[in-house]
């Protein structure tokens, strides 16, 4: 037994030693910085888990020095990892955003979108996909041969742009292959902006022409002031567009002779400004053989249809405007010919989109 005995009694629960936390020793809290400091910049190309984003050039005042219009990378902060990011969006940036090679700021915010443009594989996904953010103009790009156009594809396009608040412009590319005047009749009834866009010399043979300065001047004073979306199957030209109307280098591709379908050249949505401030931008996305239509809601795709929508005011109650519906009015309205020559093409493609077919079955 030892001749020393400890008394106890006077140590308590506080006297115990505390072991250091593996999570460290800041206490832990739910307030978040203000980040007032931030800066805003938008998003023009995702890779991997980098973001790189469009500074806008600051005019120097009394209060600051000024910057130069400027490219900067960036990661999500730890509170941002389960926020979708996309091209067009605008997000609020802390850390260094000088530009300089090998720096990396961080994303703190995400601003509120304005508009967003989505899309599911197919008609029968129920995930669908944020293409592109706060854009207010989408340029559907079709080529008038090689690849064929597809007015499915294009009605389909039309629906995504309606159901999103975004305004459609058709662009129908390599007028020197085909005559677009039938594509053009196809859609002239509608309140749908139409621009042609040709080779200089219809005689060459290069994978990127240069196309019709003309052309590219009328296509370029209706960018100015808007972000736009240029969207469309792969090969029609929307590479080489896009390097035609911003001096950008994007590759292009061919349409394959026996398929018909063009190759994959873009594989991630592209972002370039028109201007210095920014206010213009336009923004490439990959080619694209499907643009499902799953999650919108049927009345808003014959909403779409405006030169249907007014027809389905008879309709019975509880009319699905499919063509097995008894008593619809739309075949009355398209046979009266109040929705031009066309309206039994559009009114078979506004069918197809009801009755939920695949994608890969709507590109006629």
């Amino acid at each position: 037994m030892s001749r020393y005995r400890i008394d106890y009694s006077r140590y308590d629960e506080s006297s115990v030693p505390k072991r250091p936390s593996k999570h460290g020793t800041r206490p832990r809290t739910k307030d978040r910085p203000a980040h007032e400091d931030a800066i805003t910049g938008r998003v023009t190309t995702v890779d991997r888990g980098r973001y790189t984003i469009y500074l806008a050039a600051q005019r120097k005042t009394k209060k600051t020095p000024g910057t130069k219009a400027r490219y900067i990378t960036a990661m999500r902060a730890r509170e941002m990892r389960n926020t979708s990011i996309v091209p067009g969006d605008l997000v609020d940036l802390v850390g260094d955003t000088s530009g300089e090679e090998g720096t990396l700021a961080r994303i703190v915010r995400l601003q509120p979108r304005e508009t967003v443009l989505r899309r599911s594989a197919d008609d029968t996904d129920a995930y669908e996909r944020v293409v592109v953010a706060n854009a207010d103009t989408l340029i559907i790009v079709v080529a008038a041969a090689n690849p064929e156009p597809r007015t499915g594809f294009i009605d389909r396009a039309m629906v995504a742009a309606f159901d999103a608040g975004i305004t459609p412009v058709l662009c129908i590319t390599k007028t020197d292959l085909a005559d677009p005047t039938e594509l053009i009749a196809h859609y002239n009834h509608l309140d749908l902006e139409i621009f042609t866009i040709g080779p200089l010399n219809p005689d060459s043979d290069d994978v990127s022409p240069i196309l019709r300065p003309a052309d590219l001047d009328a296509l370029q004073e209706r960018l100015a002031g808007h972000i736009s979306a240029l969207i469309g199957p792969s090969g029609v030209g929307k590479s080489t567009l896009l390097n035609a109307l911003t001096g950008a280098d994007r590759a292009v591709g061919h349409v394959n002779v026996v398929t018909g379908r063009g190759r994959h050249t873009s594989s991630s949505a592209l972002g370039i400004p028109l201007n210095q401030a920014g206010t213009s931008m336009l923004i490439d996305t990959p080619g694209i053989r499907s643009f499902g239509m799953g999650l919108v809601d049927p009345d808003t795709v014959v909403a779409a249809f405006e030169d249907l929508a007014e027809a389905i005011a008879n309709c019975p109650r509880g009319c699905t405007h499919t063509a097995d519906s008894p008593g619809c009015a739309l075949d009355a309205w398209v046979a009266a010919g109040h929705a031009g020559e066309a309206g039994p093409q559009r009114l078979a493609s506004l069918r197809r989109l009801l009755t939920n077919r695949l994608e890969t079955d709507d590109f006629e």
